[in-house]
């Protein structure tokens, strides 16, 4: 349809710090945030951390009568927090949660403060020796949610996945690296391997990656992804298209010295898969308090976009994003810290299993010297029933908890392996092309 007129795309993408008993006001930034939507006629909005699905429900409310399709991802143990409202019909949906998302053990103890998104902190430790105080990613279930959608009468499909990869807790010291890598490979591949029947696709979400991470590089450059951050015709908001600013009153400003102006991990991609071009005509950002009120949306910046959306005369070949030798290095670069990361899970394992054996030689040793004891009964002396029960139970929860971490890093290191060997055979893959 060589002379359908332009789509006007107008998107709306906020991490919106909605923890149930934990994030500072949050009802009232919820209702802010669906009197906005409501008033500001995007055409898609996509949330992240909406964590109560009675949240979800307040705006499914509000935002019923402008956005008839809406969708909430329930995931992991306390949900994916991914929910998504639109003006067009949603055609089918899908989530993918991602195989490795941070470490159980590491929600609570000592030795660190608590940080949300990005924030750097003192380094934490790669053992359950240094748990650290709310690094509860784990049990989010973190995860990539797909809409298919349809416009024009359905004649068109566009797939804009909203997804939120794993929190990067320490800059220098990032033991969560590996595990966010696996999630940008199966991200990666999760577009490329269900956009091929979409016109359009986009996404949208919180990456917990700065621009220049080799995580957003092989996202963007194995997927051909556009950032509208760079593409854009107009550009308004926070400087360098920050979404995590000091001037922001729920972020504590200590903790963004190294980064003065904020940083941003918080995008809008998209790239043209059939016969369509797509071009980002405006991008925004909110900068801090919302227009009116004393707090702002959430301790993240909304990310707004404005894209236009034609049909070509013909359909566009498949593209990587990055020039292929260049991809060759991102590529290398990823899987050598996959690699840093399948040691330490093997190191993991291996401490683990250690540990289950010696609290399984433990308890053969009770029952060793408990025959003894029984066999003293004759000759009078007394069985030392409290010690011995002490003994057991404390060998039995030793036991438990170490089988427990083996298993757990046992698929760690399946996991990291599978990942490293596709990005070998990727490799592989690109090297051979002429």
């Amino acid at each position: 349809m060589e002379g359908d007129p332009t789509l006007q795309l107008r998107i709306f993408n906020l991490n919106c710090w909605a923890i149930r008993y934990l994030s500072k006001r949050r009802q009232e930034r919820v209702q802010l945030i669906g009197d906005t939507v409501r008033r500001e006629g995007f055409d898609l909005v996509l949330l992240q951390e909406v964590w109560s699905e009675q949240d979800y429900s307040d705006l499914k409310a509000k935002l019923g009568g402008c956005y008839p399709f809406s969708h909430y991802f329930r995931s992991g143990v306390i949900g994916s927090g991914l929910c998504v409202f639109s003006r067009f019909p949603i055609l089918d949906t899908l989530l993918y949660q991602y195989s490795l998302n941070g470490y159980p053990y590491m929600v609570s103890g000592v030795g660190g403060t608590w940080h949300h998104g990005t924030r750097p902190h003192r380094a934490p430790s790669h053992s359950p020796s240094s748990w650290q105080l709310q690094h509860g990613d784990w049990f989010c279930g973190k995860s990539v949610g797909l809409q298919g959608r349809g416009w024009h009468g359905g004649h068109s499909r566009f797939a804009p996945p909203s997804c939120q990869l794993h929190a990067e807790y320490c800059r220098e010291k990032d033991a969560y690296l590996p595990h966010r890598l696996v999630q940008a490979w199966e991200l990666a591949q999760f577009i490329r391997h269900t956009s091929k029947a979409a016109d359009v696709v986009l996404l949208g979400g919180d990456l917990n990656m700065h621009p220049e991470d080799v995580g957003i590089r092989l996202l963007r450059g194995w997927t051909g992804l556009r950032d509208a951050f760079t593409e854009a015709t107009r550009f308004e908001g926070c400087e360098d298209g920050c979404t995590l600013v000091p001037n922001n009153c729920f972020t504590v400003k200590t903790e963004l010295l190294p980064f003065p102006l904020g940083i941003r991990i918080d995008y809008i991609l998209y790239k043209a898969v059939s016969s369509f071009t797509v071009k980002c005509e405006e991008l925004k950002t909110t900068t801090g308090t919302a227009p009116g009120m004393d707090i702002p949306f959430s301790d993240h910046e909304a990310v707004m976009a404005t894209l236009h959306i034609r049909r070509q005369g013909q359909a566009a070949g498949p593209t990587l994003g990055t020039a292929e030798p260049m991809l060759v290095d991102v590529v290398t670069e990823a899987r050598t810290e996959v690699g840093v990361g399948l040691q330490a899970a093997q190191r993991q394992r291996y401490s683990s299993g250690r540990m289950a054996v010696l609290a399984l030689l433990l308890l053969l040793l009770q029952a060793v010297a408990a025959l003894g004891a029984l066999a003293g009964l004759a000759a009078g002396q007394p069985f030392p029933k409290l010690s011995f029960s002490l003994l057991a139970f404390l060998a039995i929860g030793i036991l438990l908890l170490a089988a427990g971490l083996h298993v757990f890093h046992t698929i760690e290191v399946k996991m990291l392996q599978g990942t490293e060997e596709q990005m070998r055979m990727a490799l592989r893959v690109l090297q051979e092309r002429p």
